[in-house]
């Protein structure tokens, strides 16, 4: 919501594919400024950071802002590609969308969702970082530290983990997106008194065709119940066209010959287990 106390839009949404998804963003600010891409969270989309652009714009900054996959008007390039939640796809996702842009680097700023994956990107390319305000903390997801039990009050704060962990949870979510992201959005910001239209601008990005499997994927992936699966880049080749990687092996496609793979791949399996 805005000073005025209405809600604004971004109205001059742009596409371009990068890597496995054809991504919907925001593009704001001179060409030629100091770059910073804004990564959001969930259950929320790229109009949490309506009134941090157009200060950030001001001040003579280039303001990138995308839809992370199942969000708004990202897709999935391929019907075969698996709907990974996993925090390490959606990194790659953010390099590969600098990547077909032509940034090379960029101050990273998110929260939630947008916080982890702009520490990943930190920590496995910093050459891409001039900067990180990551909302959320300084963190990166452990399946090993998934396992450990909280105490009572701090499980009860992640009961929807646990509810989506079962197919009830999937199924609850899917009927129910809207009064499931207001429920989120009331109890994560209790003093937050959004208007129906903010809810409403954002909660219609939820409306997406991968939407529920990249978040299922995602929280259960939190709790060692679903696979790992990082996809890794070659190089600058299109990531359309990259081969998947399982732990610490590599699998090229058919008929291609094993590579020495670039140095983000060498740090990357050093997280992944657990990432």
């Amino acid at each position: 919501m805005n000073a005025s106390g209405s809600a604004a839009s971004f109205t001059d949404l742009r596409q371009i594919d990068a890597g496995l998804l054809n991504v919907g963003y925001v593009d704001a600010g001179p060409p030629d400024g100091p770059l910073v891409l804004l990564l959001h969270g969930w259950p929320y989309d790229i109009h949490s950071f309506t009134e941090v652009v157009p200060r950030l714009v001001a001040a003579g900054h280039r303001v990138l802002v995308p839809h992370l996959r199942g969000y708004g008007t990202t897709r999935f390039r391929s019907d075969d590609t698996m709907r990974n939640g996993q925090p390490a796809a959606l990194a790659l996702d953010a390099v590969a969308f600098l990547d077909a842009l032509g940034v090379s680097k960029a101050t990273l700023a998110g929260f939630d969702w947008g916080a982890r994956t702009a520490d990943i990107i930190a920590a496995l390319w910093p050459e891409r970082c001039q900067g990180l305000v990551s909302v959320s903390g300084y963190l990166i997801a452990s399946q090993e530290s998934g396992r450990t039990s909280l105490p009572p009050p701090a499980e009860l704060s992640w009961w929807y983990q646990f509810y989506f962990a079962t197919d009830r949870g999937r199924d609850g979510y899917a009927k129910n997106l809207d009064a499931f992201a207001k429920l989120i959005w009331r109890t994560a910001s209790p003093k937050w008194a959004f208007d129906d239209e903010t809810f409403n601008r954002s909660v219609a990005s939820l409306h997406n065709p991968d939407h529920v499997d990249v978040v299922i994927h995602n929280y259960r992936w939190r709790l060692g119940l679903a696979p790992r699966r990082a996809p890794v880049r070659r190089g600058r080749a299109e990531a359309g066209r990259e081969p998947e990687h399982r732990g610490a092996h590599h699998h090229p496609r058919r008929g291609r010959q094993r590579r020495t793979p670039p140095r983000p791949v060498r740090v990357c399996r050093a997280f992944l287990g657990p990432l």
